[in-house]
């Protein structure tokens, strides 16, 4: 008997804490709060179709209009001259960048010009015997002969005789021999052909200049080229002689230039036209970056708006009934920020700004709206035009 009773209390006391853990079990459960409904608030504008001017921005380098670069086409000894020869250096029309030492070719030079005068005295007695009437312009061409000055043309012959005679006495072969020689002598001085500035400079004086060494960049600084890449599609909506804004990055400074030429070859690369802006500004220089914006045409019954809101390159968010939805739309134009859409009807709500993680069918409310919101459905959408 008394084993019955033990056997009972022990199955009774396996019940009891069955009985007890299962209930500290289910004490120990939490429950998962349930969460809550967010609704994002979204920025809308109204859209009001219009006339939107399309501009084209495009961006390049200026480029001197007139830029010289100097070589050498003789060899010598660079000689020192009134201005020193450094990159920044000024210079008038005329005035001498670069002297070549010349005193040896000189001599030459003298030498046959010396040569051509005596043949032509020599010629003198002849003349007067055998052809007074050409002898008063050959004796006024003898006189004009100054071997410090540059040799003049020889007088024009007025007869067959006259000329066979001339060239017998080789004057014609030592005439040419020695104006081939001052055009040579010429080289040994290089004069600017314009006002401008030298803005590369490889050689110093005393240098040996070599035939064909580069000796430097010499440019006018009054009148500017820039450079740009239009897209063919707007190829012929480019016209010489249209007006261009152009501005510095900073956009701080503004400038009007005109394009002067337009390329007529589509890069075949980039599929690009070249368009060249001429500018003229004594602020400017060489080598500086500038954005131009030229107007091509205007887009009847559209809009503007970033590019950050088109959705998969031809769709945006609208709202209606508070709940988000995508339209098809049509882009007609991209820049780098903004992109020109039409198809989009009259008084169409869309979102003015981007939404993280916006899908079509998303509950949302309205930025600005005072409508309560009803149990179950967002806040109903007011009818109004959100500030620009």
């Amino acid at each position: 008997m008394r084993n019955v009773i033990l056997a009972i209390l022990g199955v009774l006391l396996v019940i009891g804490a069955v009985f007890f853990a299962s209930t500290l079990i289910d004490s120990n459960k939490r429950q998962k709060p349930k969460p809550p409904k967010v609704v994002k608030t979204v920025f809308v504008d109204t859209v009001k179709n219009k006339t939107v001017p399309i501009v084209i921005q495009a961006n390049g380098n200026l480029t001197a209009k007139r830029r010289l670069e100097l070589y050498a086409e003789v060899q010598g000894v660079f000689k020192g001259g009134s201005k020193l020869f450094k990159t920044g250096q000024n210079y008038k029309r005329g005035q001498a960048l670069i002297r070549i030492d010349a005193s040896e070719y000189y001599a030459s030079v003298q030498s046959a010009k010396s040569n051509l005068y005596n043949l032509v005295t020599s010629i003198m007695p002849d003349l007067r015997l055998d052809y007074p009437e050409v002898y008063d312009k050959w004796q006024t061409y003898l006189n004009q002969l100054d071997m410090n000055k540059v040799t003049p043309e020889l007088p024009e012959t007025s007869s067959e005789k006259e000329k066979y005679f001339i060239t017998g006495r080789n004057i014609y072969t030592t005439y040419y021999n020695v104006k081939n020689l001052e055009q040579r002598l010429a080289k040994y001085t290089i004069t600017a052909p314009f006002d401008g500035v030298l803005t590369e400079a490889l050689v110093n004086e005393g240098t040996l200049i070599r035939q064909g060494q580069k000796l430097g960049e010499y440019i006018n600084t009054d009148v500017y080229e820039m450079e740009v890449a239009v897209g063919k599609e707007y190829g012929d909506l480019l016209q010489v002689g249209k007006s261009v804004a152009l501005t510095n990055l900073d956009k701080t400074k503004t400038y009007s230039g005109q394009v002067i030429r337009i390329n007529g070859r589509v890069d075949q690369a980039t599929q690009t036209i070249t368009a060249f802006i001429q500018v003229s500004e004594p602020s400017l220089r060489e080598g500086m970056y500038l954005e131009a914006n030229l107007d091509a045409k205007n887009e009847e019954n559209a809009i503007e708006i970033d590019r950050s809101l088109l959705q998969e390159g031809n769709k945006i968010f609208v709202v209606r009934d508070s709940i988000l939805d995508v339209v098809d739309v049509q882009p007609v134009y991209f820049s780098d920020k903004k992109v020109v859409l039409k198809g989009i009807p009259d008084q169409t709500i869309m979102v003015s700004k981007a939404v993280p993680g916006a899908y079509a069918g998303m509950l949302v409310s309205v930025f600005g709206s005072k409508t309560p919101e009803k149990k179950g459905q967002g806040r109903a959408i007011s009818n109004r035009k959100a500030a620009q």
